[in-house]
């Protein structure tokens, strides 16, 4: 996790939830995506289908998915290496041509500009596993971090960044950096991307610390808005990883963080640990659900996420309902929400007599 001193990560809310996870739905055996997806150079076991246990499950909820909108997933991070092989055409721009010179915006310096590169990795890890959740994903890159610069200036060019994403109504935000200090400028921004709808996926952050607790919060999770989901990192046997902080009241959810491998500079692969890598798991289901389902808002794909998350014993105690992702049951659960609330005429097909 990439973090400022003076600011960033933390709080989940105890939700009402819509629906129950046993709704039993009729199954596609056909995907959209190929199986080879699902392992290779760039991906981890938390797609990988032989982890059966521990992954999100996700070979089964792309047999469920059907893409019916384009979603653009700002990630503010690091920056991301724009023509890395694995993310080159995920990449988008709100402004103008996409090119070398324009793919997206850097604010880690006094004047922005249009080349978020990438010279620590960790963005470029972040998007890699967020795409190899959601193949077609629209990445946007915006950086706040600056290794040269002081906490309260990353802190500065991270409100910069969010402002941004806000202002350009990007359907979700990956935010996998943070820190022990609030701000009320930052909060403010999440507040407006709370009333215009977005949803923000926010690392619970990596200090070893129950976030339940008032002086370990985490911001910008902690901020308790309806619109942030927070993740703690777990491992391939399920647990808590011994880094990710956790909060059976504040962290929402659990998903892979341990020994993850994406995409990094350089065209290559590495694996990284902690709850950023968590965080953008949740991020490409989200992004999966609102390309299936435009019309539901950022609160119902909340409340599918955490009410579909499969219940462990490890996880009990240590985030909200002990659940960990499941995108499987995600998609499912999103199907039931979607055909109750935007019912569509002329469904139901009439038999042929035989």
């Amino acid at each position: 996790m990439i973090k400022h001193k003076n600011s960033l990560l933390k709080l989940g809310l105890s939700l009402t939830l819509l629906v129950s996870t046993h709704a039993l739905l009729a199954k596609s055996t056909q995907t959209i995506y190929s199986d080879d997806q699902l392992s290779g150079k760039f991906t981890s076991w938390g797609i990988d289908p032989k982890y059966k246990k521990s992954s999100i499950n996700l070979k089964d909820s792309w047999k469920k998915f059907k893409k019916n909108k384009d979603i653009t997933v700002a990630i503010v991070d690091t920056g991301i290496q724009y023509n890395h092989p694995f993310l080159r055409k995920n990449i988008t721009t709100l402004e103008g041509q996409l090119s070398a010179q324009n793919y997206g915006k850097d604010f880690s310096h006094k004047k922005a500009m249009n080349t978020p590169s990438d010279n620590h990795g960790h963005g470029t890890h972040v998007a890699g596993i967020v795409k190899s959740i959601f193949p077609e994903v629209k990445l946007l890159p915006l950086k706040y971090y600056n290794p040269q610069a002081s906490g309260k200036a990353n802190l500065d060019s991270t409100i910069k960044a969010l402002k941004y994403a806000v202002e350009q109504n990007v359907d979700i935000i990956n935010y996998s950096g943070g820190g022990a200090s609030s701000s009320e400028e930052e909060k403010a921004i999440l507040l407006e991307a709370e009333r215009k709808g977005i949803l923000v996926i926010a690392a619970a952050g990596n200090e070893k610390s129950n976030i339940d607790i008032e002086k370990n919060h985490y911001y910008p999770a902690s901020y308790g808005l309806s619109n942030i989901i927070s993740v703690a990192a777990h491992d391939e046997f399920n647990q808590v990883i011994s880094s990710s902080n956790y909060g059976s009241k504040t962290v929402d959810i659990a998903a892979p963080g341990y020994k993850i491998k994406s995409s990094i500079p350089g065209n290559a692969a590495g694996i990284m640990t902690g709850t950023s890598q968590a965080t953008a798991f949740v991020t490409g289901v989200a992004a999966l659900i609102k390309s299936n389902y435009p019309k539901l808002n950022f609160q119902q794909i909340k409340n599918i996420i955490l009410s579909s998350a499969r219940k462990i014993s490890k996880l009990k105690g240590k985030v909200l309902g002990g659940g960990k992702l499941d995108a499987a049951r995600a998609l499912e659960v999103a199907t039931y929400v979607d055909e109750r609330l935007n019912p569509k005429r002329g469904r139901t097909v009439a038999r042929k007599a035989k």
